[in-house]
């Protein structure tokens, strides 16, 4: 018997959040769209997620609000997708988490996410205790912590390597520096977000990707 996508028995505000961002993969797109990820390939490449799976994500936080799909380029049309307000108040909820997750599974801090105004580290639903406020999330700034790779296989994570405000476009662009060292150019062909698709070569999945 199939599993049903649904909690209909359920009367729990919470039942209704899991059916629109409970199924597997969705948290880590919303995840890559807040530190800046955009376009298909590159949620694509940074995710290592099938991609029909990815496809049916897309469309899906699309429909429910979450997302919004942007034309970027007209010819050929190609498009991108940001969050809307409705998926930005998903933030605390992914910092709480990703807390949880360390503490619970004993994971190394894997990133700083700090008040960009003083420097603040954010407590854990997105607030600076040192201004006593929760902070609107274009002014978090990420940046790697001790345990995160500092030489990633990927361009998405190479280029995340440099501290960076949430929601701050991604920038992919193989002749970027990142930590002093230009990138390496991408390889392969074309994928659905019109970049060049490195998923193939990368020989990486996203179990265990940083949060």
């Amino acid at each position: 018997m199939a599993l049903g996508k649904d909690y209909a028995t359920q009367e729990c505000s919470i039942a209704r959040a899991l059916e629109v961002v409970g199924e597997r993969w969705t948290l880590l797109v919303i995840r890559d769209a807040l530190y800046g990820v955009r376009r298909y390939n590159d949620f694509l490449v940074h995710l290592g997620i099938p991609r029909a799976v990815l496809a049916a994500r897309l469309q899906a936080l699309t429909a429910e609000g979450i997302l919004e799909k942007r034309r970027y380029q007209e010819s050929p049309p190609r498009d991108e997708y940001v969050l809307t307000d409705r998926g930005i108040a998903l933030w605390p909820t992914l910092r709480s988490l990703g807390l949880w997750g360390r503490e619970h599974f004993g994971e190394s801090r894997l990133r700083w996410f700090r008040h960009a105004d003083c420097g603040t580290e954010l407590g854990p639903y997105g607030e600076c205790p040192r201004c006593a406020m929760i902070v609107p999330v274009p002014d978090v700034e990420m940046a790697p912590g001790p345990g995160l790779d500092r030489d990633p296989a990927d361009p998405v994570s190479r280029a995340l390597l440099a501290p960076r405000r949430l929601l701050e476009p991604l920038d992919t662009d193989p002749r970027r520096p990142v930590d002093g060292h230009p990138q390496e150019p991408e390889g392969g062909g074309r994928g659905p977000g019109g970049v060049a698709d490195a998923a193939s070569g990368s020989g990486r999945s996203a179990e265990g990707r940083p949060v």
